[in-house]
């Protein structure tokens, strides 16, 4: 036990009646803070546990999707801290390079002004202060949810520390020839004015047009087709296959290029499919990436035919249009001269768009920096391959290989004002110097630095040791990396995931950033749909925060998270989780009203009633279980487990159960009441990393203690009772059996009803009064006409429903029912008996069948049992 959960006196020993959120949720955070909980001491003898956030975009504010991630990373953080590490759940921002530019130009557009009216220093500055202003909406959102970050290392991709990194393994890569420079197709956004990634782009169907068009005359002629009419006037050779002999005559010669007055050469190259279309392609090196490489082949021209607007710049009547102003423009012309052959329209083909603006990508000829990924693509499969970094679920494996393994050199300069800038110095006389964090640019006349900036990406890759202090050999760096999880999502696992692992083992001498990739889904509305604004379906996870409580957020979101699997979420869930966290709240505060302590130990085994010795046995194993699930990041299973022990195991029937022996006092009441102590006191502290507010105000109520947060997480004491399992089952199938008679019959649940039990012989002797109390069971008393009785567990209960029911009403019902669940099970059988049917269907429809099978024959013997039980009429 740590010095700071000593017993302390209990400050508020009496619970308010109601549960209210709203007015212990701010103060417990910040009391948590204060103390310093959530630091991480590099210079301490525990064991480390490192998680990096995932840095939110400065940009804006916490989605549901932050929440949910935030939830489990929270969760696996709360509990090691219990378990004695010593913890570091690392903060911070990502400057969100083109988000963040974006967002600023379009402040200052209200304004009436572009960022060149500023010019590139005063428009940082004006980035900088916008980040002053809006940075802080997100640290106060992840408060909200009760994240246990060490706030005193909050970092942001743009600090002085983290831009040094940046600095540094730039120069790294420049001198090892890992970054170089050179003339390549992009992807080119018109709108952000700058490359993205391939990963940055987004594939969508759109509706365009496929036209036709023949190139040159009679014999010489070729029909190439396209959904971009306007990049012809690029076009500097028709490709065709070296073994399509349809092409072979014209192979090495020219043709002419409608509408430009240019001939352009027949190439045969490979690349081309001969099956596909007409078996020619036209060849556009500046503005295609297959082009591309077809013109590095054979030697030709690169004519880029439009300016970084997407407007043409071609000489001739199509100058100055917009690249799809041009396109309808030069089909007409093209038409007018009867060189269309075919059109088809509407086409819908994959069309790439930008991520951040949704505008369609243009590829386009451009000198960018690169990183020559090669040997850090495979150094980041290797260590997946060899077991140093497992990913979670395993299943997640293949799509991590089949990125890394067919990894294109990554363009990493952005044509932004916003961002970490390029560290090269261009001279007066061709010169290229790469300048290192320590050493001092060259100067003098005609001396100018690269207008470019880093992919966001480049800066983000290196989170897990940066925050750290590299490069630094810092005492934070030397005991907190590497990371021992990440937690992300399955969505970024090429964006991030992929970065991290080649700048961590090629930065940290080959030791990976983490030890475990844990990879979730997506958070989707309640019918399985994406989220999103423009779909009306997004959630502002702080309103219902503001409505349920962070704790009911956070149980409905981790009950959802099944490793790699997308979570479906809705309202009237969140809702269920609050009447959790009330059960919780009104139990423990009945429990505390009724002699529940943890005062002294726990008493001897031969002191412990059937159901004490039973829910000891159930806490032990669920602890067990809890254990087991966590490590699997088995979030869903754990929460239900959990769920199920408090609610239905400890609340539902423990409590019930002893309610008698708290009623009646003495030495039994003071022996249960410490075991609902103990069995509260691990309770709570197994929920507490996912429901922490909740769970702090009781605990600390019920031991009087400092806080559940450095508390210990609970051990499994290895107690098990098998016995008392069994004889508690027992008294939950009398209850149950019973209970479900008694709604059959329209009783309400409060109704008293005269009955005979007659348990002798059974286990359940020593369970008469409990029995009787959780059935609202008067004792038989003068008259008592057993008008129904129910054999059950080796036991009867005979109960007098006369005037409670009508008998023959009833034998009607029950009749009708019977008659239903007869022919479902006819159905059941006929199907199964079909081995046509049987050998045709998949494995999981036969297996409902089975079930609706099993189903109807139980009905059908407890609606017998129920027939048999009634009075004739």
């Amino acid at each position: 036990m740590t010095e700071n959960a000593q017993q302390q006196p209990a400050s508020n020993p009496e619970l308010p009646t109601q549960y209210a959120p709203a007015e212990v949720e701010g103060k417990l955070y910040e009391r948590w803070v204060e103390r310093g909980y959530f630091a991480a001491d590099p210079k301490s003898e525990k064991p480390p546990y490192t998680i990096v956030i995932p840095p939110p975009n400065v940009t804006g504010s916490l989605h549901l999707g932050h929440a949910f991630e935030h939830t489990l990373i929270d969760a696996l953080t709360r509990r090691k801290r219990m378990q004695g590490y010593e913890t570091l759940w690392q903060p911070g921002m990502d400057h969100a390079g083109i988000a963040t530019q974006n967002v600023v130009e379009r402040e200052l557009a209200k304004e009436g002004k572009s960022r060149h009216d500023l010019g590139r220093e005063a428009f940082v500055e004006r980035v900088w202060q916008w980040k002053a202003e809006s940075g802080g909406q997100i640290s106060g959102q992840m408060r909200r949810l009760g994240d246990g970050v060490d706030w005193s290392r909050e970092r942001f991709t743009m600090d002085e520390g983290l831009s040094q990194a940046v600095q540094t393994i730039f120069k790294k890569l420049y001198d090892d020839e890992l970054i170089y420079r050179a003339e390549r197709i992009i992807n080119w956004c018109p709108r952000c004015l700058t490359a993205i990634s391939d990963i940055e782009v987004e594939y969508q169907d759109d509706e365009g047009e496929l036209v036709s068009i023949r190139y040159g005359e009679g014999d010489a002629s070729i029909v190439v087709a396209t959904t971009r009419a306007e990049t012809m006037l690029g076009d500097t050779a028709v490709a065709v296959h070296p073994d399509d002999e349809r092409y072979a005559h014209l192979v090495g010669t020219e043709i002419e290029l409608p509408l430009t007055g240019r001939r352009i050469p027949v190439v045969a190259d490979t690349h081309v499919d001969p099956e596909f279309g007409t078996g020619a392609v036209k060849v556009t090196p500046a503005h295609d990436p297959n082009d591309f490489e077809i013109g590095q082949r054979h030697g030709l021209a690169n004519l880029a035919i439009m300016d970084e607007h997407a407007v043409i710049t071609a000489h001739g009547p199509f100058q100055g249009l917009d690249r799809l102003e041009a396109r309808s423009t030069i089909v007409g012309a093209l038409r007018a001269e009867g060189r269309i052959v075919a059109e088809k329209r509407p086409y819908t083909h994959s069309v790439g768009h930008c991520s951040r603006c949704k505008t369609t990508i243009e590829p386009r000829l451009s000198m960018q920096w690169w990183v020559k990924v090669g040997p850090l693509a495979q150094a980041a499969g290797d260590a997946v391959r060899d077991g140093r970094v497992n990913i979670h679920p395993k299943e997640m494996e293949s799509r991590y290989f089949g990125w890394v393994d067919n990894l294109h050199d990554w363009c990493i300069s952005r044509q932004l004002w916003w961002g970490h800038r390029i560290p090269v110095w261009y001279g007066p006389n061709g010169e290229v110097v790469c300048v290192g964090p320590d050493e001092q640019p060259p100067t003098g006349e005609g001396w100018t630095q690269d207008t470019d900036v880093l992919d966001t990406w480049f800066s983000s890759g290196l989170w897990p040791f940066s925050t750290l202090g590299w490069p630094e050999q810092t005492e934070s760096l030397e005991k907190f990396y590497p990371n021992s999880v990440l937690v992300t999502g399955y969505d970024i696992l090429f964006f991030w995931v992929a970065r991290m692992m080649m700048f961590g083992l090629y930065a940290m001498d080959g030791t990976p950033p983490f030890h475990t990739i844990a990879l979730h889904g997506m958070v989707r509305d309640q019918f399985g749909k994406k989220m999103s604004k423009s779909f009306g379906n997004a959630v502002n996870p702080l309103d219902w925060m503001d409505t349920y409580g962070s704790d009911a957020v956070r149980f409905t979101l981790a009950r959802g998270a099944n490793p790699g699997v997308d979570v479906p979420i809705g309202e009237d869930w969140v809702q269920a989780s609050r009447n959790f966290a009330n059960k919780i709240w009104n139990a423990t505060r009945f429990a505390l009203m009724n002699g529940a302590t943890v005062e002294g130990e726990l008493p001897p085994t031969e002191q412990l009633s059937a159901a004490d010795r039973w829910i000891l046995s159930r806490l032990n194993a669920t602890v067990a279980e809890v254990d087991a699930y966590y490590e699997d990041y088995q979030f869903s299973k754990l929460s239900d487990a959990l769920y199920h022990f408090a609610w239905d195991e400890v609340f539902d029937w423990y409590v019930e159960l002893s309610k008698t022996t708290y009623f009646a006092g003495g030495e039994q009441a003071r022996v249960s009441g410490r075991v609902l102590g103990e069995v509260l006191d691990v309770t709570l502290r197994l929920l507490h990393p996912i429901v922490p507010f909740v769970t702090e105000t009781l605990w600390t109520t019920l031991t009087g203690k400092e806080s559940v947060v450095i508390a210990d997480w609970p051990g499994d004491s290895g107690f098990r009772d098998a016995a008392a399992e069994r004889e508690i089952e027992l008294v939950q199938r009398v209850v149950t059996e019973v209970r479900r008679f008694r709604s059959d019959q329209g009783l309400q649940p409060g109704q008293k009803v005269p009955a005979r039990l007659t348990l002798d012989g059974t286990a359940l002797a020593p369970h008469e009064a409990a029995i009787r109390q959780l059935l609202r069971l008067q004792p038989e008393g003068e008259g008592f006409s057993a008008t129904a009785t129910l054999p059950v567990a080796g036991a009867t209960v005979a109960l007098d429903l006369s005037g409670t029911i009508d008998v023959g009403a009833e034998r009607k019902r029950l009749a009708k029912d019977l008659a239903a669940a007869e022919k479902e099970k006819a159905q059941a059988q006929a199907k199964l008996g079909n081995e046509a049917f049987l050998a045709k269907a998949p494995d999981n429809v036969v297996d409902k069948i089975r079930t609706r099978l099993a189903k109807a024959e139980e009905d059908i013997a407890r609606i017998i049992a129920q027939l048999n039980s009634l009075p004739e009429a």
